[in-house]
């Protein structure tokens, strides 16, 4: 893996971080996350004004991830996203 993967790979894991956030999550969540630490930690609110640029950067870095991404809507792939359906459809006579 060259260094670039590595770096865009650890910007979006520490993005999740500073968001508080799980791995698998929704774009619907990251924007709720980030709008309840926005109020927090907003400027006008907040003496660290540092935190919220630190908030906008890694929801900018999560939302353009998530709108460069591109998606597979193979059967395999819809099936990881609802595994229940696999399930089943696997055990059906």
């Amino acid at each position: 893996m060259d260094n670039k993967k590595i770096s865009k790979v650890q910007s979006i894991q520490n993005a999740l971080k500073i968001l508080d956030l799980p791995q698998f999550v929704s774009f619907k969540e990251i924007k709720v996350k980030y709008h309840q630490l926005s109020k927090k930690y907003h400027p006008d609110i907040c003496e660290d004004k540092n935190k919220m640029v630190e908030i906008n950067s890694a929801y900018e870095m999560l939302k353009s991830y998530i709108e460069d991404f591109k998606y597979s809507f193979d059967d395999d792939e819809i099936y990881k996203q609802y595994p229940e359906n696999y399930h089943a459809d696997r055990f059906r006579f």
